[in-house]
């Protein structure tokens, strides 16, 4: 059975790449999924015998590209220093596992970048009053797509890895923990949806091609976004949101449709990406139980990639049965279906915690598992995670 853990680079370099390999065998991890392209933020290191805070550079790549296939491209990557300075910890990864070691996953995440945003201000997603989203780049443009793509194939060809896991690879919601976020309305999370639907030109000029009434469209969530800047208190416009999905908004048919239709940038540049990936490596999606929010539908997703991570965040056992219950419907029998679990406290309490999410998942459909983050926990976590994958093994 699968069994990964989430890893950082500048983790495997300040605890070393020996202790690292021989601290996940132990538990039964017989994959590293190590970021390979990631975003900014402030990290407490537990591990670390270097330091107990790490901010990483914002939009960065931890592997050496291959400049002939970025050549041409407008949007180009920025090696992160750490790679420059303490190497490169995918090349020695992959090297490890030729050798005969742990699996190999490069964690990529695609549009998720604020440092190119603010680059590129025209390739980031728009809400409905032309706002930029600087820390989402927008899957219509074309630029933005040549980028992904040759990210992917760039680190599948160089490198080889086992697996790419493919997070972010499209509309991101408003609220997303930027810096120093300010919300005093109290948007309902309809409201969050609604200002993170994109209506920049890429996206307009697309759905326009399609035959939709972009501006229609645009017209209601505007008018939807002001009615809840206006009220007193937040009101529910659909309560039963996000469960209802894409049907809670048949009333508006303009809008409905602009919803159909934006999965189509989304599922184009996942098929394209792993059109572009090596053979030799798979292609597996990391997406939430609601993923249509931002245009990943599990049941559109299915045939384009080798298989999807589900993650399984702040949920009940009952919960989790039902994720990968109808993940493994939707994706059928032989499609690989991996749960995520965070290793966070609160979150978690106990192993025992852990190991009934966990049984709960492969109970019901899961073929793998995905831990978060090696890391980001306390060593003595570590056991949780062994004895979760010593009784599913076992």
């Amino acid at each position: 059975m699968h069994a990964s853990m989430w890893t950082y680079p500048w983790d495997v370099q300040d605890i070393g790449i020996d202790e690292v390999i021989a601290e996940l065998g132990a538990t039964g991890i017989d994959t590293i999924s190590l970021a390979t392209s990631y975003h900014a933020g402030r990290f407490l290191q537990p591990r670390s015998p270097k330091r107990k805070a790490y901010f990483p550079e914002d939009g960065t790549i931890y592997f050496e590209p291959t400049p002939a296939r970025w050549a041409d491209l407008r949007i180009q990557p920025k090696v992160a220093d750490i790679v420059r300075e303490g190497g490169d910890v995918l090349a020695a990864l992959i090297a490890r596992r030729d050798a005969g070691g742990p699996r190999v996953s490069c964690w990529t995440v695609c549009l998720h970048n604020t440092r190119l945003g603010m680059l590129h201000p025209d390739a980031v997603t728009r809400n409905a009053f032309g706002d930029p989203n600087y820390y989402n780049l927008c899957p219509s443009h074309p630029d933005v797509q040549a980028y992904v793509g040759a990210l992917v194939e760039d680190v599948s060809h160089r490198y080889r890895p086992d697996v790419i896991e493919l997070e972010s690879p499209g509309f991101m919601g408003f609220a997303h923990e930027y810096h120093h976020e300010k919300d005093a309305v109290g948007l309902t999370p309809e409201d969050d949806f609604l200002l993170s639907l994109c209506f920049c030109p890429s996206c307009t000029a697309a759905a326009t091609r399609a035959g939709l009434d972009v501006e229609a469209a645009r017209s209601v969530v505007c008018q939807w976004i002001i009615d809840a800047c206006e009220r007193e208190v937040p009101q529910r416009r659909l309560p039963d949101f996000p469960r209802c999905g894409i049907e809670g908004f048949r009333a508006s048919p303009a809008l409905y449709d602009y919803l159909v239709w934006r999965s189509s940038p989304v599922l184009a540049l996942i098929s394209e990406l792993r059109a572009r990936t090596h053979a030799d490596t798979k292609v597996y999606l990391i997406d939430l139980k609601e993923g249509w929010l931002g245009g990943c539908e599990l049941s559109k997703v299915a045939d384009l990639c080798d298989g999807v991570i589900l993650c399984a965040y702040a949920m009940s056992p009952e919960d989790v049965e039902e994720l990968f219950h109808d993940g493994r419907c939707t994706l059928g029998p032989d499609r690989y279906l991996g749960a995520g679990f965070r290793l966070l406290y609160p979150e978690f309490r106990s192993g025992a915690e852990l190991a009934a999410q966990v049984h709960s998942a492969i109970r019901s459909g899961a073929g793998g598992l995905s831990f978060y983050n090696y890391g980001l926990i306390p060593r003595p976590r570590l056991q949780w995670v062994k004895a979760a994958v010593g009784s599913i093994a076992g």
